[in-house]
């Protein structure tokens, strides 16, 4: 039951990666700190729709 999200990047917005998480154990949004390449830094990337 792994779902496939987006990650998109807190500075610029885009949305830069494809991802899979576990619902039954993940409810909350992810969250991971990666390497945006329209920001040229590594900046924290939320979950969206």
């Amino acid at each position: 039951m792994r779902n496939i999200i987006t990650l998109a990047c807190t500075e610029c917005k885009r949305r830069n990666y494809n991802t899979t998480k576990n619902k039954r154990t993940m409810q909350d949004r992810l969250e991971m700190k990666k390497y945006c390449k329209f920001c040229k830094a590594h900046t924290l990337h939320k979950e969206t729709k």
